[in-house]
This record gives C-alpha cells, sequence and structure tokens, in this order.
C-alpha cells in the first residue's frame, strides 16, 4: 500500500446531531464529534449526505463546522462539504468557511443540472483555483443523476494540485481502477460506499469515507488497517463479519438509520429533518437485531 494519505483512511461522514425541535444541538455534535475520533477516526467529514446537507441551512453549516473545529480540531482534520450545484455560491460559501479553521473541502458533482463532463471540470477546476486548501471530489450519480467519469477525475487530480482526492460511490469497479493507475502521487480514492471499501482497497484505493463509521468506527477502522497491511484474508474476514450491518444501515434513505442506531446505542442525536422520516418501530428493531448479529448491540 502506498504512503499514508494525508487525511488518513477511515473517515466517517458524520449525523448531525439535532434537538427535540430538529435544531442544530451543538453540544452534542461536539460530544459525537469527540466520541467519533476517540473511536479511531482518521478525519471528520462534517455535513455530507449522511449528514443532512440538503436541510441544513447555510447559516447552520457555518455553526456547525465551528462547532466541529472547536472539539477536535487539534486532533484530527476537519473537512467541511461545502459542495452545491452552482459553481458561484459553492466558491462564495468555501471562502467563507475557510476562515472557520477546517482542513479541507469536500464538493459533490453538481446535482440537478445534469452537466456534461466538461462542465463537470470547469466547475471543479473553479472552486480549486478559488481556494487554497485541498479539496476531495464526490462523485455520487445516485444521488447527482450524472457520473463523473474516470477522465474527469483525473484531469483534475493532474491540472489542479489542491485536489487531493476523490470518493468514489459510482458503483464502477473499473472506473475506480482507471483512476487508481493513471493518478498522480499522492492523490487518494476514497471508497464512498462502506460494503465497496475491501474491493476499492484491494484496486489500491486508500480508505473510506463511511456511514457505518458513526456507529461502529473501530471495527472499520480495524478492516482499513488491515487492507492497508495488505492483509487481505484477516481484511475479508472482518469485513464479512461487519457486512450485514453496512447494508443494514441502507435498507431505507439516509441517515435514517444511522441515526436510529446511534439512539440503540445509548447515544441518542436526534430525528431527522423533513422530507426524510424517522425510523418506524419495525425498521429499529430490525436494525437492533443485525447490530446484535454483528456484535455492535449488546444482545
Amino acid at each position: 500500500m502506498s504512503q499514508e494519505p494525508r487525511f488518513g483512511r477511515m473517515i466517517p461522514a458524520m449525523v448531525t446531531p439535532f434537538d427535540e425541535n430538529r435544531e442544530l444541538d451543538v453540544d452534542k455534535v461536539q460530544a459525537l464529534a469527540a466520541r467519533l475520533v476517540d473511536g479511531g477516526s482518521d478525519s471528520l467529514i462534517i455535513n455530507g449526505t449522511t449528514g443532512e446537507s440538503p436541510t441544513v441551512f447555510y447559516p447552520q453549516k457555518i455553526d456547525l463546522f465551528r462547532a466541529v473545529v472547536e472539539a477536535v480540531g487539534d486532533r484530527v482534520p476537519v473537512i467541511a462539504n461545502v459542495g452545491d450545484n452552482c459553481t458561484a455560491d459553492t466558491v462564495d460559501f468555501a471562502r467563507e468557511v475557510a476562515e472557520l479553521g477546517v482542513d479541507g473541502f469536500m464538493c459533490v458533482v453538481p446535482y440537478y443540472n445534469k452537466p456534461p463532463q466538461e462542465g463537470i471540470y470547469q466547475h471543479f477546476r473553479t472552486i480549486a483555483n478559488a481556494v487554497e486548501l485541498p479539496i476531495i471530489l464526490y462523485n455520487i450519480p445516485g444521488r447527482c443523476v450524472v457520473n463523473m467519469e474516470a477522465e474527469t477525475t483525473l484531469r483534475l487530480a493532474h491540472e489542479c494540485a489542491n485536489v487531493v482526492a476523490v470518493k468514489e460511490a459510482s458503483g464502477k469497479l473499473d472506473q475506480v481502477k482507471a483512476i487508481v493507475e493513471d493518478a498522480p502521487e499522492g492523490f487518494a480514492v476514497y471508497s464512498g460506499d462502506d460494503a465497496a471499501t475491501y474491493d476499492i482497497m484491494r484496486l489500491g484505493g486508500a480508505g473510506v469515507i463511511s456511514t457505518i463509521g458513526n456507529v461502529a468506527p473501530g471495527r472499520m477502522k480495524e478492516i482499513v488497517d488491515l487492507c492497508a497491511a495488505g492483509d487481505w484474508e484477516a481484511a475479508a474476514a472482518a469485513n464479512e463479519a461487519l457486512m450485514p450491518l453496512m447494508k443494514g444501515l441502507f435498507e431505507t434513505s439516509n441517515p435514517i438509520l444511522v441515526k436510529e442506531a446511534l439512539k440503540l446505542l445509548g447515544f441518542p442525536v436526534g430525528g431527522v429533518r423533513l422530507p426524510l422520516v424517522d425510523a418506524t418501530s419495525e425498521q429499529s428493531e430490525r436494525l437492533a437485531a443485525i447490530m446484535r448479529e454483528v456484535g455492535v448491540l449488546d444482545a
């Protein structure tokens, strides 16, 4: 395995805690950030998809980023998701967020607009030229409709010094392989899907930007560390043991069940904001059974 990536290998996409009124719970935000770092996280992604970015409005995003930097910014890198489907707005917001002391940005492929590959390239190139902090690209065609092709990712990786990684959630292992093989030295390819992490790391991926890392950070850290060490047999066994929960957390829209899992663990972080809805009692019971099955929740 190549050199240790700058942001490490196991990076939870942290959920955003809310209080009983679905308002931002800053105290719980800071407690969760500390819990995840104590659990072995190498960095934290704040306000990504799992952090309900579509329904955490911009003033709240600032409060959220500031709270996490205050809580753990001296311990691990804090990466702020600032990506939007308007290039100019993303640039303006990224410049504002940079003043908070975050260590990097994540920016998603523009959603809803359905840009061509050249538009995706120009979007990210414009952002990269406007800021100095490192940028993780986020390719998730299941949510953005369009796929950022390997050629576009590689063009950005080679031409923009501060484009340092990609979170690949395309499900296309041939695309991941092409990026890994032709990326510049130091460019990291992260799995954007917990269940694909082992396969992506076998291709040379750096690690995972993780959903399950909110619930079982130590277990996911074990898997990526075993992969990084080349102990593929032990990694495969650890991966298989956790796979039911990796898949179970996505039996409905993310992060409904991640928040429910934290509640089941005795660390409630509030519900989700509409148009998402909280887990049903049946979903909670099924999730608890899976958590017990994999050893995350006591029997």
